[in-house]
């Protein structure tokens, strides 16, 4: 099976000349999802296709439709499925959110491999030797935040990782760093930026009496955390629920927000387009 990914200008017969391409190579459309942004017409598509049964080989099939991609003035990308995505997971302390990328992944949910763990600090390091997954302790205080994150980008690298996934991850990333891995890079923060910034944003969020709680699951770009947004979740607060009910709740929003949007990046359901990204929901 092949998964296909487009933008371009929109234009008439767009979805028809996509069909016929695939059909004049005996290709079978699984799942063709599209979306047409009217207020700066543009089209974005993904597209499932069953290649069981082409009549040409399937790099031939990906680079014949460079012919068509080109007419279109279209940007593409193909992957072949199924896949698993070489991933890394940064953390600091918290552990929520690692605990459930962990338990999606041995439940076949998320289509990741996992090629280690990043700590600025050690508290996870058992959670990964649990799990056979090599942690690396990359130190980040004062002076040495550069280097460490030099050193991050080094293991990115040296691991050839298709995915990084900022798993409560309490560092600021340099702009050199974002640019680098640009559309690689996932993170998940608390609903109440930039309303209540700093410590212990619960308790503020206590003390301003907030009725929603939420989390915010988005690509990583040089504007702190305000990234094109993947998924978001959200839960109702009452006046009963103490600042620890609070986090409590944050987490689970936490950890599904973040499940879900690393669930539409890997199976290759997101388009980036500019502040925004196009999801195709499964």
């Amino acid at each position: 099976m092949l998964i296909l990914k487009l933008s371009c200008p929109d234009q008439h017969g767009i979805v028809a000349k996509i069909a016929s391409y695939i059909a004049s190579h005996n290709g079978n459309l699984l799942e063709f999802n599209q979306f047409t942004n009217t207020l700066d017409s543009k089209f974005f598509a993904r597209v499932e296709i069953d290649t069981s049964s082409l009549d040409v080989e399937l790099a031939s099939f990906i680079a014949g439709f460079a012919v068509l991609g080109e007419s279109l003035k279209a940007q593409w990308h193909f992957r072949e499925a199924p896949f698993k995505l070489r991933t890394a997971i940064l953390v600091t302390k918290t552990t929520h959110c690692l605990n459930e990328i962990l338990w999606r992944v041995s439940e076949n949910d998320l289509p990741l491999e996992i090629t280690s763990i990043i700590g600025n600090r050690a508290h996870c390091k058992t959670i990964a030797d649990k799990e056979g997954i090599p942690f690396h302790h990359v130190e980040m205080d004062g002076e040495l935040k550069n280097t460490g994150f030099e050193h991050i980008a080094k293991i990115l690298r040296d691991e050839h990782v298709q995915l990084g996934i900022l798993a409560r991850f309490m560092q600021i990333l340099p702009n050199w760093f974002c640019e680098e891995f640009s559309g690689k890079l996932i993170n998940i923060h608390h609903s109440f930026l930039p309303a209540f910034i700093g410590a212990n944003p619960y308790r503020q969020a206590y003390n301003r009496g907030v009725k929603l709680i939420g989390a915010t699951c988005h690509y990583v770009t040089s504007d702190l955390d305000a990234g094109p947004i993947i998924e978001q979740e959200v839960k109702r607060v009452l006046h009963s629920h103490s600042p620890q009910d609070l986090m409590r709740l944050g987490r689970d929003c936490e950890r599904i927000a973040l499940a879900r949007g690393i669930r539409y990046h890997a199976y290759d359901r997101t388009i980036i387009d500019g502040n925004r990204a196009i999801v195709f929901e499964d």
